[in-house]
C-alpha cells in the first residue's frame, strides 16, 4: 500500500506528478527487476516519461549489470552525460540499482557525487523512499541489503506488453562458476513455492496473456530450496493444466541439473514450447574444468541427443565463451567440434571478460586480445553458417506465429508483420487483408531463410484472435487516453522484450 508520504516527492510543487525513466542493462533478471522498478514507482504516484526522453526526465533510474568488463565505463559514461542536465533541472534525481551497484557501493558516489541513490538487488522495493529521503535529506542515500528483503515477485509490476509475461520462479544461484560474479551479487538461490508461481500465472492469463517465460538463475535446479529433485518437471507438467497459457518457455538451464524427467515433461506437456536455451560455454573438458562447470562435452552433447529423440522439431540455442584463461587452440577446436555437433540453431557468443572478484580474474594464461578476437569471429562464422543451414530446413514448412510488438525493425517500410515460432524463432511475414494485432496468431508458409530470421512471403493462410490481442488492443486505448502510461498492478501483464543492449538471455551466461 502506498501512504501519502511515499507519494509526497512524485508530485512537484504545482502538483503535477514527477516522471521516471529506467535505463535497463543486462540479462533477463533485470528486464523484469526494471518492470518492478516501473510498477513501484507508479505506485508511489510518479508517470512514465514519454519514449526518447533519454534523460529529460524528473528521476533517472539505472538498472545495471556487472557481467561484462566494460559494464562500469558504460554506466559512468551515462551518468556524465546527465550531469550538466541535472545542474539545469531544479529537483532532478538519479538514481543507479541492479548489480553493479550491490558490487561497487560507495565508489559510485565518489565517481558521480551527483547521484541521488543507490541500491541493490535484494531491496528494490525501496526505491520510492530512498528517492524521498535524498530529496528531504537533500544528500545520497546508500542502502544495500545484503540479503533478500521480500521475493521481488511480491512488488508491484509495470509490464511492458500485453499478450507474453516473465515470472520468477526462483532468484539466486548456488554454483561456483570461476568466470561469474552473480551468485555473489544475487545471492544463494531461494525458490518460490509452487502454489505461488501458479497463481501468478493464472492471474496473468486472467489478463490475457497466452505465453509467460519461467526466470531463474539456474532455472532448472529450482526444487534444490523446496527439497524436491523433479519440483521443476512437475511445475512445467501444473503449467499444461493452465487453461488459456498457449506457450510455456523456460530460461536459463543449466545442464548439471538438465534430468531425464524435465525432457518428458517438455515432450509431453502441449504448452512447453519446442525450445531450449543451455549454455554450454565451452566444449572443452579442460576449460569446463577450470570453470567449475560440473558437466563435460559427452554430457552436454548426450542432453541434445536426448532432447532432439524426445522433440525432433527442436530449436536449441547456447552460450559460449571465448578465451577463458588457460584455453589453448586444442581446446577451442573442441569447442567448435561441440558448436558442429550440436548445430545449435543461435548461439550467445562472448569474448571472456576479466571481473574482479572471480577467481577466474586472477588465473594464469590469461588469452592476449588479438588471439580471443580471431577465434571468437571463427567461431561466429561456424555458427552463422550452421544458423542458416538449420533455418533453410524451415523452407516449406507451415508455421504457427504469434505476432509480436517491436520485434521487425523494418516492418513499416516492408508492409510486414512479425513474430515468434513455437520454436521461439523470428518470422517476418507479409501483412494480412484482415485486423492483427500483437498477441493474436497467423499461420504462414516459409518462403525464405536467412541466419536469423525466416521469411513468409505468401498470403496469411490463417488468423485466429486471441484474448491476448484482445488485452493488446484495450491497453493499447487505455494508452492513448492516458498517454503517460498506467500502473498495471500486481501481477498484471508483461512480455519478454527484445533485450537491451543485445543482452545475452542469462545472468552471468549460465
Amino acid at each position: 500500500m502506498t501512504s501519502s508520504s511515499d507519494r509526497t516527492g512524485a508530485v512537484d510543487e504545482v502538483g503535477v506528478s514527477r516522471t521516471y525513466e529506467v535505463r535497463t542493462y543486462g540479462c533477463q533478471m533485470n528486464v523484469h527487476d526494471s518492470e518492478r522498478l516501473s510498477g513501484l514507482l507508479e505506485n508511489a504516484g510518479y508517470v512514465r516519461a514519454p519514449e526518447g526522453s533519454d534523460g529529460d526526465a524528473d528521476v533517472v533510474v539505472f538498472n545495471t549489470c556487472a557481467v561484462r568488463e566494460n559494464a562500469d565505463n558504460k554506466l559512468y559514461g551515462n551518468l556524465g552525460r546527465l550531469a550538466p542536465m541535472k545542474t539545469t533541472r531544479p529537483g532532478m534525481q538519479i538514481a543507479v540499482g541492479g548489480c553493479l551497484a550491490q558490487k561497487d557501493r560507495e565508489t559510485i558516489v565518489k565517481k558521480a557525487p551527483w547521484v541521488d541513490v543507490v541500491f541493490g538487488t535484494h531491496n528494490i522495493g525501496k526505491l520510492p523512499v530512498l528517492l524521498e529521503r535524498a530529496r528531504i535529506q537533500e544528500e545520497a542515500q546508500i542502502e544495500i541489503a545484503e540479503s533478500l528483503e521480500a521475493f521481488p515477485s511480491t512488488l508491484p509490476t509495470r509490464r511492458e506488453s500485453a499478450y507474453a509475461a516473465w515470472v520468477s520462479i526462483s532468484v539466486g544461484c548456488n554454483n561456483t562458476c570461476t568466470f561469474c560474479i552473480v551468485p555473489a551479487l544475487r545471492g544463494k538461490e531461494e525458490d518460490r513455492r509452487p502454489g505461488d508461481i501458479l497463481a501468478e500465472i493464472e492471474a496473468l492469463v486472467a489478463e490475457g496473456v497466452s505465453e509467460i517465460t519461467l526466470l531463474g538463475q539456474n532455472v532448472n535446479a529450482y526444487g534444490s530450496d523446496l527439497g524436491d529433485r523433479e519440483a521443476f518437471s512437475k511445475l512445467l507438467r501444473a503449467c499444461g493444466q493452465i487453461e488459456g497459457l498457449e506457450r510455456v518457455r523456460f530460461t536459463s538451464p543449466h545442464p548439471r541439473d538438465f534430468t531425464d524427467d524435465v525432457i518428458a515433461a517438455m515432450a509431453e506437456t502441449p504448452n512447453v514450447m519446442p525450445q531450449l536455451h543451455m549454455p554450454l560455454q565451452s566444449g572443452s573438458d579442460t576449460v569446463l574444468r577450470a570453470m567449475r562447470r560440473s558437466y563435460r562435452q559427452e554430457r552436454f552433447l548426450g542432453i541434445i541427443e536426448k532432447v532432439r529423440a524426445a522433440i525432433p522439431h527442436a530449436a536449441i540455442s547456447t552460450d559460449i565463451i571465448v578465451g577463458f584463461p588457460g584455453e589453448t587452440e586444442e581446446d577451442f577446436e573442441q569447442t567448435m567440434h561441440t558448436v558442429r555437433e550440436a548445430r545449435f540453431a543461435n548461439a550467445f557468443t562472448f569474448q571472456y571478460s576479466k571481473r574482479p572478484g572471480t577467481p577466474a580474474a586472477d588465473m594464469e594464461g590469461q588469452i592476449p586480445k588479438a588471439v580471443v578476437q580471431e577465434r571468437y569471429m571463427r567461431l561466429v562464422a561456424l555458427q552463422e553458417e550452421i544458423s542458416w543451414e538449420e533455418n533453410k530446413k524451415q523452407v516449406g514448412r507451415t508455421l504457427e506465429v504469434m505476432v509480436a510488438e517491436g520485434e521487425g525493425r523494418k516492418d513499416g517500410t516492408t508492409h510486414r508483420l512479425s513474430g515468434r515460432a513455437l520454436d521461439n524463432r523470428l518470422v517476418h511475414f507479409t501483412k494480412p487483408e484482415s485486423e492483427v494485432r500483437p498477441g493474436d496468431v497467423v499461420t504462414v508458409e516459409i518462403t525464405y531463410a536467412a541466419p536469423h530470421h525466416l521469411l513468409a512471403e505468401g498470403p496469411t493462410t490463417s488468423v485466429r484472435r486471441t484474448r491476448a490481442g484482445d488485452a493488446w488492443e484495450k491497453r493499447t486505448q487505455e494508452a492513448a487516453a492516458k498517454p503517460a502510461g498506467v500502473l498495471l498492478g500486481l501481477p498484471k501483464i508483461g512480455v519478454p522484450e527484445p533485450l537491451p543492449e543485445a543482452a545475452a538471455p542469462a545472468c552471468g551466461s549460465h
